[in-house]
């Protein structure tokens, strides 16, 4: 129970009031009032102090109803603060004692949760403002970025709800970057491309999006769906442009090139528009060089073009019969036989008449030279092994006369060489039975496959392999029955020798009869040598009892490399 303080006890009262009372007993004495005036003043004061004291009760009533209902107020802001920011494992208990000492104890949790709550809500809106302001960039809406803050739903501020917002906006940011590398991306590509065409870039850019050249205020450039369609469409339009402008340009440097071969224009002349022709074989990626597909430039060429073709149209004979020699050597080169003083002729005629379009004349021209280096390229094949066969037959030829010569192992100059040609020219020899089959066999498929047959300089190839079969098969029946009468003479000679003793020889012959085999020092053979060994065995033995002349030289009886064949 809380005491009175001493200045309020109620003896002390008491004697303050019976104190006063005999003063004022004296005062009315003085005055002479009656006792009923005195009653009634007594009953007045009596009543007044019942007031003062009932309105004293009813203020201190009132101060507790308003500290309980403080202290409500407190705690359901708590509980509501709580709830709010998604504490649930905050606890808190009003504590003991008066309702000034529970409210003492409650405030600084009150305060510290409302700490908390401000900065919570602040973490919201800065939040909030950035996922509106990116929206906005993206949307393309410039004046919502300007606008004042958004409003926090402050019944929900828990730590999920402000990561789920953080992560939104995480996502918002990416997409800003993402938009932005596909805008610079763009920006790039539209000033490659307009330097490379000569085109105002700025203008370009700048008709898209302002913010694209340069952004005022601290204003980034524009990501809005707007911009980034409209970016793209340009980008697409003029990578369009810059193909149709080089598909024009390198159409015309290949007429250039064509135009410069039929009239023989020098290098000086074909150097002013190098920069054009090395765009033929370039793709559009590769084109980079500054102004190369400028208009400037496409009218430069085509001014070119229209020059060259009228030079071109007064030397139209010139060209055509220029086109009738190179057809002619395309046919002479793969032994094919044409009428070329006829052709010729036409030719002239045609020209002279007037009643032939000249360029439609040379383009049938070139169309009959693709066709001939088509048919040179389907006879090459076959050439090369008529080229192979040739070398083969010189090289046997060649063998036979060296074989006849029998003065070929007389020592001089160049015998070795005329040996080593020998060795490689049998081996060649060896293989044209070969050589010939398998070009046999290639005509046949030729003449299958065309349906007409293989001509070689008018003649009919098949028919001359025929007969030079025949021929080659009579030259080797001859060589070998000249061998058989050979070996019949010397084993005759043989068996003379053997009865009747060893003659002289004639001296081999100091002349070379052969083309290219000069007269030079003998060189013995390993038969050579042998026949002689054997005649120094029958003198010292004694069954030789004829004299044998000093210039005596026992040779070969048969050469054993032609016994090889």
């Amino acid at each position: 129970m809380t005491t009175l303080p001493p200045s309020l006890s109620p003896s002390r009262s008491q004697t303050t009031c019976a104190s006063l009372l005999q003063e004022l007993q004296i005062i009315w004495d003085e005055i002479g009032e009656s006792d009923g005036e005195r009653d009634k003043m007594l009953l007045e004061l009596e009543q007044e102090c019942l007031n003062i004291y009932r309105r004293k009760v009813e203020m201190t009533r009132k101060c507790k109803a308003d500290l309980q209902n403080s202290l409500a107020q407190f705690e359901s802001e708590i509980a509501k603060i709580v709830s709010s920011l998604g504490e649930h494992s905050f606890s808190f208990s009003r504590g003991k004692g008066t309702l000034k000492h529970q409210i003492s104890y409650i405030r600084p949790v009150l305060e510290e949760l409302r700490s908390k709550k401000k900065q919570r809500v602040k973490e919201f809106t800065e939040t909030q403002s950035q996922i509106v302001k990116i929206c906005a960039e993206i949307a393309g809406n410039g004046q919502a970025m300007t606008s004042s803050d958004p409003q926090v739903d402050e019944r929900d501020l828990t730590v999920k709800k402000l990561g789920e917002l953080k992560s939104h906006l995480q996502e918002l940011q990416n997409e800003k970057i993402i938009r932005l590398q596909k805008v610079d991306s763009h920006i790039n590509m539209i000033h490659e491309l307009s330097v490379v065409m000569s085109i105002d870039f700025l203008k370009t850019v700048s008709g898209i999006h302002s913010s694209l050249i340069d952004p005022a205020n601290g204003q980034s450039k524009s990501i809005s769906n707007d911009t980034l369609a409209k970016l793209t469409g340009v980008v697409n339009s003029l990578q369009q442009e810059k193909q149709k402008r080089l598909q024009k340009l390198q159409c015309l440097g290949s007429t250039l090139i064509e135009l410069w071969d039929l009239l023989d224009t020098p290098p000086d002349e074909r150097k002013r528009f190098e920069h054009v022709t090395s765009l033929i074989s370039l793709s559009v990626d590769e084109v980079l060089r500054q102004g190369s597909l400028g208009l400037d430039i496409i009218e430069q060429v085509e001014l070119q073009v229209q020059s060259l073709n009228v030079l071109k149209a007064s030397k139209m004979k010139e060209l055509v019969l220029k086109r009738q020699n190179e057809l002619e050597e395309i046919y002479r080169g793969v032994h094919i036989d044409v009428n070329s003083d006829a052709a010729r002729q036409i030719l002239i005629n045609l020209i002279e008449s007037d009643n032939v379009d000249l360029s439609n004349l040379l383009s049938s021209m070139d169309d009959q030279i693709a066709k001939a280096k088509q048919e040179a390229l389907s006879r090459k094949d076959i050439l090369d092994k008529v080229d192979k066969w040739k070398h083969a037959s010189e090289e046997e030829k060649w063998l036979d006369d060296y074989e006849k010569d029998e003065n070929r192992y007389s020592a001089g100059r160049g015998v070795h060489k005329n040996l080593k040609r020998a060795e490689k020219a049998r081996i060649l020899v060896s293989k044209l039975p070969s050589i010939v089959e398998h070009l046999t066999a290639k005509v046949k498929a030729w003449e299958l496959e065309k349906g007409i047959p293989f001509l070689y300089d008018k003649a009919s190839l098949l028919d001359m392999l025929e007969e030079y079969t025949v021929l080659r098969q009579a030259r080797e029946d001859e060589k070998r029955r000249s061998r058989e009468q050979k070996r019949l003479q010397e084993q005759f000679a043989a068996e003379q020798e053997a009865l009747f003793g060893s003659r002289p020889k004639k001296p081999l012959a100091q002349t070379n009869a052969m083309v290219g085999t000069p007269t030079s020092r003998r060189v013995s053979t390993p038969s050579g040598k042998h026949g002689v060994s054997n005649l120094k065995e029958r003198r010292e033995t004694g069954r030789v009892n004829n004299v044998i002349p000093l210039n005596f030289v026992a040779l070969p009886k048969d050469d054993p490399m032609s016994r090889g064949n």
